[in-house]
């Protein structure tokens, strides 16, 4: 039993270790599993071949859809423009006084509109810079500001949401990605409050201390003493591909960074698009918001849906399709939009949506294997001992989801990768124990949703290493803000709901 379980840790710590150094989930997976197979006496090829694998493509089969539309529409806000013109916009109304908080809700704004993080990170990098430039905040602020707006509050608190996070748990409680609408408005203004309060903070603290936009920072310093000591000139700025997201912060180098870094900070700021421009960049995202309430609501629920209970359609309701069907329909919504609003560049949209089905492909692998990993751990015999540890720490499944959803995000590194985890491995026993104590389901969702956004920031979160790349700058110089904001108000933020969600009751 002692040897299992270590195998179990070690199985983590390789995990852990290796995603952090930049290699891929995909081969990294399976061979932290087979750590802890070993070392607990299970078949290995049956372990792989009967367990991971299908777990892996079980979750493909559920969400790659979402994956799939999610990263074409991403694509097409690029391509098309409407996502720089939606930021620019909002930039151009608040101006540089409020660069930060015009980062976060720009990018917020994005992240709700279905956009992938990958997309909004690149998109805002240079709006953000030119902002922050002229403002002069420090750069090292800039990495906190996106990570609020993208990987908090928009992602899995705000009801409608159409990212994976808020999407996850539909299909284990039998919810939709509105629920406990009240509940996750105010989860999300809290959050969002408190993240800006924090950066407010540090600004002013940093300003006190002297520090300023056009600072050096390591990797400037440290390319500069190269530099010198080699005595050469700068290598040209490097364009970076926002459609090739790094394969967990792996594929792209922080000299490639650096000087596109460089590049956009130093090119003349752009005349701030006008309300037109900007509203027009808008309507795909409203549109997603609308058709995706649409469907939950009216659509779906006059319709009948019977043959639904035949094994050939999986024997299920539409009940537990509704979140999935909803998202997928209104992000397909939002495709066609960008298509109508500008149907003379329809032969860039098509090679577009070629673009877009191929970058799809990586990330659903990649949280696909995360999933594989937990059910090989799962079915271990050792895991029993874990699962009674989750279950002992009280008899609320409200705190069960949370703290093992929690736990599992922050060892994997992935929000999505742990909720699915968690939801694959406890979900059923879950939802039971919620349905005898008159829990109601919407509040095990948004609770499981929110805190699925939290430990997951830790520093060897591939978003979170990618993130820095793009901004230039180091774990050292940065993360102490991101940690704030995308760890502790999270904590925060699922604290008070699940504090008023067990008082009050679910609105």
């Amino acid at each position: 039993m002692t040897l299992a379980l270590l195998g179990i840790l070690l199985s983590l710590a390789l995990l852990i270790t290796l995603a952090y150094r930049g290699h891929s989930v995909i081969a990294v997976a399976p061979l932290a599993a087979t750590v802890a197979v070993i070392m607990s006496g299970a078949p290995l090829l049956a372990s792989y071949t009967q367990i991971f694998m299908p777990a892996l493509g079980g979750f493909m089969a559920a969400f790659f859809p979402l994956f799939l539309v999610g990263a074409i529409f991403g694509r097409l806000m690029t391509v098309s423009g409407y996502a720089q013109d939606l930021a620019g916009w909002i930039s151009g109304l608040l101006g540089p006084r409020f660069a930060i908080l015009v980062t976060v809700l720009a990018t917020a704004l994005l992240t709700y509109g279905g956009v992938s993080a990958w997309v909004v990170v690149f998109t805002i990098f240079p709006i953000a810079t030119a902002l922050f430039a002229e403002a002069d905040i420090p750069r090292r602020l800039m990495p906190a500001a996106i990570a609020l707006g993208i990987f908090t509050f928009a992602t899995a608190a705000l009801p409608g949401s159409p990212q994976i996070h808020n999407t996850i748990p539909t299909k284990f409680f039998g919810t939709n990605t509105f629920a406990a609408p009240g509940l996750g408005v105010l989860g999300a203004v809290l959050v969002f409050g408190l993240g800006m309060l924090w950066l407010d903070r540090r600004q002013k603290q940093l300003a006190a201390a002297g520090e300023s936009f056009s600072d050096p920072t390591l990797a400037e310093l440290e390319e500069d003493a190269t530099r010198r000591g080699n005595g050469t000139t700068p290598a040209p700025a490097t364009q970076v591909d926002p459609d090739e997201p790094a394969s967990d912060g792996a594929a792209r180098t922080p000299a490639a960074t650096l000087t596109a870094v460089r590049s956009t900070s130093t090119t003349p700021a752009q005349p701030a698009p006008g309300a037109a421009a900007g509203l027009l960049g808008l309507s795909p995202v409203l549109a997603i918001v609308l058709v995706n309430a649409l469907c939950t609501y009216v659509v779906l629920p006059a319709l009948d849906f019977g043959y639904l209970a035949d094994e050939k359609f999986g024997g299920t309701t539409v009940e537990a399709l509704t979140g999935v069907w909803s998202v997928t329909v209104a992000m397909l919504a939002g495709i066609a939009l960008v298509f109508v609003l500008r149907v003379a560049a329809w032969k860039t949209y098509v090679k577009a949506i070629t673009e877009g089905a191929r970058n799809a492909v990586l990330p659903v692998f990649n949280t696909a294997s995360e999933v594989g990993y937990g059910a090989v751990i799962a079915s271990l015999a050792v895991f029993a001992v874990v699962r009674d540890g989750m279950f002992g720490i009280s008899d609320n499944p409200v705190v069960v989801s949370a703290v093992s959803t929690s736990g599992i995000s922050g060892l994997t590194g992935s929000a999505s990768g742990g909720l699915t985890i968690t939801l694959q491995t406890f979900g059923e026993q879950l939802a039971q124990m919620a349905t005898d104590q008159g829990i109601p389901m919407e509040l095990m969702h948004r609770v499981t949703a929110m805190a699925s956004t939290g430990f997951d920031s830790l520093p060897h979160n591939g978003a979170i290493i990618t993130l820095l790349l793009v901004c230039g700058l180091s774990h050292r110089e940065a993360y102490k803000d991101i940690f704030v904001v995308t760890v502790i108000v999270p904590v925060v933020g699922l604290l008070a709901v699940m504090g008023l969600g067990l008082a009050v009751g679910t609105f």
